[in-house]
């Protein structure tokens, strides 16, 4: 089979009911309220006239780090991935558009092109059980590697180096150049977009945390999905291509696997598909511990690097850039410090706070190890907001390098556009620890108001739910404060 079986089982008939709050979500679909959307995105030429300037800009942005300045704030590459990009993708897209960067990403695109041979119309054919023509060895990717521990180690990994990773423009473009032939090589050799599923760095913390995000694509009447046999999303038809992240519209109820790419929109026969706004943190499901592992390391991750980029303390910073400060003993200290506490000790704190729920909530149906994943998806809505508060000052302090860059890309001398002259500016340094105290406030929120609907998918009961959530509100708190001390001192 190409399309795994899971994708189109039957829904269960029978389901834990949860407290009436996380039902009453409102949702509205922006599809129905503009007709105008949904033309554009039913258009065949959608996905490649929003690629293209992409994939161009991406282009400029290696050559200025091969052959341009190596002054990470004169040179684009650094200036627009590290500030601009990043700033743009955790504090907007991620929050407010769900994975719409994977909508938008240039990393698949020659990749999708070899196995499609099209840049905009679709090939009818057969492939497997699929009704597109696709190219290339159309490999089955392995099972025990269908989840998102490369990505956890990937991006673990490259986090390892950052300081050299976001100061030096030569190191950022190697970084995305392989990172683009990558995904090339395996859609040559595996099916579909398994680099982005299952490999690509980005794409792992892109999946947590879209969960929290205030878009969703789903169907509009699973009712409609379950009488439907053409099944056009999954398999694909004339009209578009089969999903290239293998999800089955019918039984999509989190947006963590869901790129965006709009093939779904095109393919449906039934026109039953819904882009939909709905509150911030609807989700509340982890269903695996490669997720949970994931929001351990993005919460270690942000602590470290507050203390490496926003911090004062010179001896970890040395550590950290070793290959400027030549403290290579120090660096293997910090990286031990740095994989310890986002896979060990992070992990082990929360698995002790998980005890203690279930010994305070009086459940014994329930293991410490389905406490542990339920629970962990706190740290979805506290680790955002944590990574939001840690990103404000690196854009309001460094974002009028934008501005200069913009002129002269490759630190040449040039001014394109008049602004290279453009001095350093930072934006309202004095009004940035009050809004990391607000946005730090905000996920403690919701992590403890949504940890109550894990709580109760738990324990099943009110009393055993808020019980069983004390501990954790705990955890949330402590993580909070210890933000807190990192960002405001």
């Amino acid at each position: 089979m190409y399309i795994y079986d899971d994708k189109i089982e039957k829904q269960p008939s029978v389901e834990i009911k949860l407290p009436e709050q996380e039902h009453s979500f409102n949702k509205h679909d922006l599809l129905k309220k503009s007709p105008l959307l949904k033309r554009i995105l039913k258009a065949r030429s959608f996905q490649f006239l929003v690629i293209l300037p992409n994939l161009l800009v991406f282009y400029v942005i290696i050559i200025a780090g091969l052959i341009g300045t190596p002054v990470g704030n004169r040179n684009i590459a650094i200036v627009f991935i590290w500030i601009l990009w990043w700033f743009l993708l955790i504090a907007i897209m991620v929050p407010f558009a769900s994975r719409i960067w994977c909508t938008v990403c240039p990393l698949p695109f020659f990749g999708e092109l070899f196995q499609r041979m099209a840049l905009i119309m679709v090939r009818i054919g057969k492939t497997f059980n699929l009704r597109n023509k696709m190219f290339g060895f159309n490999l089955k990717w392995p099972k025990f590697l269908s989840n998102i521990w490369i990505q956890n180690i990937g991006f673990l990994t490259l986090c390892t180096f950052s300081a050299v990773l976001v100061t030096r423009p030569f190191v950022t473009s190697v970084v995305l150049g392989t990172m683009l032939l990558l995904g090339t090589l395996l859609a040559i050799v595996w099916r579909q977009r398994v680099f982005c599923s299952y490999v690509c760095p980005v794409s792992g913390f892109l999946s947590l945390y879209s969960m929290a995000s205030t878009m969703e694509l789903r169907s509009g009447d699973k009712d409609v999905c379950k009488k439907c046999k053409d099944k056009g999303c999954i398999r694909g038809n004339e009209d578009g291509w089969a999903c290239p992240w293998f999800e089955y519209i019918g039984n999509m109820e989190r947006n963590n696997y869901c790129g965006l790419c709009m093939e779904c929109v095109k393919s449906c026969k039934n026109d039953n598909i819904a882009l939909n706004v709905r509150p911030f943190a609807s989700e509340t499901k982890i269903k695996s511990l490669d997720e949970s592992f994931k929001g351990f390391i993005m919460l270690a991750l942000a602590m470290a690097y507050s203390v490496i980029l926003l911090g004062t303390n010179g001896t970890v910073k040395d550590w950290a850039n070793a290959s400027e400060s030549g403290l290579w003993g120090g660096f293997f200290i910090y990286a031990g410090i740095l994989w310890s506490s986002a896979l060990i000790i992070v992990p082990g704190v929360f698995y002790l706070f998980s005890y203690l729920s279930k010994r305070m909530s009086g459940v014994d149906s329930v293991t410490v190890r389905e406490i542990f994943k339920g629970f962990s998806y706190i740290l979805v809505p506290l680790g955002l907001l944590a990574w939001i508060a840690f990103s404000f000052p690196l854009m309001f302090i460094n974002g009028s390098y934008i501005i200069s860059v913009i002129s002269d890309p490759l630190g040449w001398g040039w001014n394109l556009f008049g602004t290279a002259d453009f001095k350093w500016q930072p934006l309202l340094p004095e009004y940035l620890g009050y809004v990391q105290l607000i946005l730090l406030v905000v996920g403690l929120g919701y992590a403890i108001s949504r940890g109550y609907f894990v709580s109760f998918r738990l324990y099943k009961t009110d009393k055993a739910a808020l019980m069983g959530l004390i501990p954790m509100a705990g955890f949330a708190l402590l993580v909070t404060m210890a933000f807190l001390i990192f960002f405001i001192g």
